[in-house]
């Protein structure tokens, strides 16, 4: 066979390879490829020398990778590692769950971020030896090379060339614009190599050049996608936020670029998903929904889906939470009571609770039981009351103008009542500002939120004002330079709980409270240590923690959850997991004890 033949045969096998590559690597892989048959360092970069991916074949067969994953400056990943990918990766995307692309390491990973590609002289010496000059393959030659091609990219730019190589040193760099399309900046493939350049490498260059700008372009694309999917569900969560927050109309408007209108009644449902298999079961929930249903991703807990699906005459049948249950396996759905739209948070803490049902039965599914809401059967009263306790928190004007205000003040005590710590996930902020403006909430309240009691009355008093029971009056805002006196117009604490008491004696309210409770006489167990209403009393009264609850039944840590998970079956309500009935449950316990003992302080 002719020395011709064999190039040939060596090309055709090369350019098959870089095929194959493509297809299940993506550009990463085939920039280590080029990156090994050159003895140097492949990658690419836009037009003003940042490098968006890099890679580099280390001497022992390691590889070295240089990249900038947001593809933004020139930050360097250095370090011996081996990965796989099945396409374009996580790395460079925003994906709402799960990415496209796996890999493994061999070794762990030292990275530089710089904005010259220049290495630390101390790591040149090590790689080099005494000389300081790096060694072709080390992690900082990578950094030597990336910055060299960087160079060369903005030579190329000034010169308006198509391609361009120059030598510096004992390397030389090969600059070659990929296509793309027209409206595109397509990258720049550069390829620094030690001289003698290895045979045929200009031509591996070219006609790795195709497939690569093919996978650049479809990995340009998932980029986008994942963007836009994570633009949508944000905005979805927004909308879902509103809802929650009784701002219909604000939700109404943002939820008017997005499809489907919202419905009104609806439906509530949280889905518990599979580990990693939430967006296929949004999917999924989508096509059973016929795109009627806002599905929203929940930011609190990772394995949840919560659907507001239309209720009434016109909603689907069966519904579509019980559907979800039977066509994906592992899935559990609970599902609220038809409420307004305005009710939207009820029928996510109605759902929540139902879910925790549907987790022991066979079905996987559960409707929240008929029950009255506290809020409902307070009356006038209880609205005066729910003014009077939260008004120095409503009419809070902050001193700065970046400080929390009223209004953001109040949605982070509605969340974190709901979700405890996870709050931070909700509000999207740090816990420090989460301690920091319950602190302020505290002080402003002049309550202890570390007390279930005290919870409890803000939690009732916060539903009552989302529920309209009676006209309220809320007293003038103060400026920002009127001081806060024991004197001001806030009730004294003690006449505040008083009044809380007073609310609670009412006989619709004592109604709703045996109502409450019935499940735990029904349960048919005398009274003992055992007894489900000892265990809920001394929970409660140990603010709800499972270990000083423990150690006052006598028993273990887990066995004091084993009967509090019993129990949320017995209740029909989620006790461990935030949004608990814990609050609910303090409230129904007091209301009897002042019909039995009116006499007993708060």
């Amino acid at each position: 066979m002719s020395g011709g033949q064999v190039h040939g045969r060596q090309r055709a096998d090369d350019v098959l390879r870089m095929y194959r590559l493509a297809r299940t690597g993506g550009s990463r892989e085939l920039l280590r490829w080029v990156s090994g048959r050159a003895e140097g360092w492949a990658g690419l970069l836009d037009a003003d020398g940042s490098i968006l991916h890099g890679a580099t074949r280390a001497t022992d067969g390691a590889d070295a990778g240089t990249s900038a994953r947001n593809g933004t400056g020139t930050g360097i990943d250095t370090g011996a590692r081996s990965e796989t990918g099945t396409g374009p990766g996580a790395r460079n995307g925003t994906g709402t769950d799960t990415g496209t692309g796996t890999g493994t390491r061999t070794a762990p990973t030292a990275r530089t971020a710089t904005g010259t590609g220049t290495a630390d002289a101390d790591a040149a010496v090590r790689a080099g030896g005494a000389t300081g000059t790096p060694t072709t393959g080390s992690a900082a030659w990578a950094v030597e090379a990336a910055a060299l091609a960087a160079d060369g990219a903005k030579e190329l730019a000034s010169l308006g060339a198509r391609s361009f190589s120059f030598d510096k040193g004992p390397h030389t760099v090969l600059l070659f614009p990929l296509d793309g399309p027209p409206d595109t900046a397509a990258p720049l493939l550069a390829v620094v190599a030690p001289r003698p350049l290895p045979e045929g490498l200009a031509t591996l260059v070219s006609d790795v050049a195709v497939p690569l700008a093919m996978c650049w372009a479809a990995e340009t694309v998932e980029r986008t996608r994942r963007r836009v999917d994570l633009a949508e569900s944000r905005n979805r969560e927004a909308v879902l936020h509103l809802l929650m927050t009784g701002q219909l109309s604000i939700a109404h408007q943002v939820a008017g670029a997005l499809k489907p209108e919202l419905p009104d009644p609806v439906r509530v449902c949280v889905v518990e998903c599979p580990v990693g298999r939430r967006d296929e079961v949004a999917r999924v929930c989508a096509e059973i929904s016929g795109g009627r249903s806002w599905i929203v991703r929940c930011p609190v807990y990772a394995r949840h889906l919560i659907l507001v699906v239309p209720a009434g005459p016109d909603a689907a049948d069966p519904p579509v939470g019980r559907r979800v249950a039977d066509v994906v396996d592992e899935c559990v759905v609970g599902a609220s009571e038809d409420v307004p739209l305005s009710d939207t948070a009820t029928g996510y803490r109605q759902a929540f609770h139902a879910l925790a049902v549907a987790r022991g039965l066979p079905t996987r599914h559960a409707r929240f039981g008929s029950a009255p809401e506290a809020a409902l059967v307070v009356g006038a009263a209880g609205a005066q009351w729910a003014d009077a306790l939260l008004n120095p928190l409503l009419t809070h004007v902050p001193r700065r103008s970046h400080d929390p205000g009223s209004q953001e003040l109040t949605a982070t005590l509605s969340s974190w009542l709901a979700f405890s710590s996870h709050a931070t996930q909700h509000l999207k902020i740090h816990r420090n500002t989460l301690a920091a403006r319950l602190r302020l909430i505290g002080e402003l309240l002049d309550l202890d939120l570390n007390r279930l009691a005290d919870q409890a009355a803000l939690d009732l008093a916060l539903r009552i004002r989302a529920t309209p029971t009676a006209p309220r009056t809320p007293a003038p805002p103060r400026t920002p330079t009127t001081p806060r006196t024991p004197q001001a117009p806030q009730a004294p604490l003690a006449r505040r709980l008083d009044a809380l008491d007073d609310i609670l004696s009412g006989p619709a309210v004592r109604e709703w409270a045996v109502h409450q409770l019935r499940p735990l006489a029904e349960a048919g167990v005398s009274r003992s240590t055992s007894d489900p209403r000892t265990t809920l009393r001394v929970w409660l009264d140990c603010e709800a923690q499972l270990a000083g609850t423990a150690a006052e039944l006598g028993i273990s840590v887990p066995g004091a959850r084993k009967r509090l998970t019993r129990l949320e079956s017995v209740l029909q309500r989620s006790l461990l997991q935030a949004p608990s009935a814990r609050y609910d449950l303090w409230l129904a316990f007091r209301a009897l004890e002042i019909a039995e003992e009116p006499g007993e302080p708060f």
